[in-house]
């Protein structure tokens, strides 16, 4: 278990150590007190607490490290599978890209922010690109490649997040939250800033309004809205009668996952169609 202390103590004149004075009080209760889940905690906390302090150098090495995981007993750490080595070798090249975010320890976390979000703008530049390229081998028009392989590239790391998110967390806000605020991160940010900096251009340039046929666009969205209101819907029937937004007994659980995957697959099937003609859109 471990505290962080802010010691309210004046600095020595004339000596200027840090902005701010930190002290980190490690509290370890007596050997016979601790049984094995909480000794296993115990060292997980000191593994979070380790690479939340890591350094640039720590970076790098976690990067090329693989583990460690705590075994079930908390004692010794797990063996590596054959998957895990397969996964980390191939892996390993973005962890290593993905070192080069400064620590959190840098200009109070706002150096890593900004460095993170420039290499996420970066990420998805090449997933867009490598997946129109993708369809246009495969003969897929654009806007199905969009919300097919563009949207599982650019949603994917958001699924993991709030998958680690609803494990860690006490409630689902923060699971919840985060998909629905990345979207309107997606919506308003991701469209409406281009928007503005294609307009200003062309009015500073050409002297003419930026405009961009909407073709399938109203139909993608009227469909995506429906299946949201199912999948809000399903929530709030999961709040009412089980008292949680996720989790649950095992059988609401598998039922509830295959009611948002099939509003998925409604969703790409139907735009499908639609783009290719093969039912009518407005």
């Amino acid at each position: 278990m471990v505290f962080q202390v802010k010691l309210e103590r004046p600095s020595p004149a004339g000596v200027a150590v840090a902005e701010k004075n930190i002290c980190f009080v490690e509290i370890v209760p007596d050997d016979a007190e601790i049984d094995k889940d909480q000794e296993a905690e115990y060292k997980y906390l000191n593994y979070l607490l380790e690479q939340k302090n890591a350094t640039w150098g720590q970076q790098f090495k976690n990067a090329v490290c693989l583990g460690p995981a705590l075994d079930a007993e908390g004692d010794d750490l797990d063996e590596v599978t054959g998957g895990e080595c397969i996964f980390h070798f191939l892996s390993m090249g973005w962890k290593l890209i993905f070192s080069l975010v400064p620590p959190r320890t840098y200009c109070n976390g706002w150096a890593a922010f900004i460095v993170s979000l420039t290499m996420i703008g970066l990420v998805t530049l090449v997933v867009g690109e490598f997946a129109n390229l993708l369809g246009c081998a495969m003969f897929i028009k654009q806007p199905v490649t969009a919300i097919t392989f563009v949207a599982l590239g650019t949603s994917l790391p958001d699924t993991f997040a709030s998958m680690t998110a609803a494990r860690g967390s006490k409630y689902a806000d923060s699971a919840v939250g985060n998909i629905t605020g990345s979207n309107s991160v997606n919506v308003f940010l991701g469209l409406g800033l281009p928007w503005v900096i294609a307009t200003i251009y062309n009015r500073a340039k050409r002297d003419t309004h930026y405009k961009v046929p909407a073709g399938t666009l109203g139909f993608s969205v009227a469909l995506f809205l429906c299946t949201s209101v199912v999948c809000f819907i399903l929530l709030a029937l999961r709040r009412k009668f089980i008292g949680g937004e996720l989790g649950g007994p095992k059988t609401i659980k598998y039922v509830s996952s295959f009611i948002l995957v099939c509003c998925w697959f409604f969703y790409i099937i139907m735009s499908t169609l639609q783009n290719y003609d093969i039912i009518k859109g407005f």
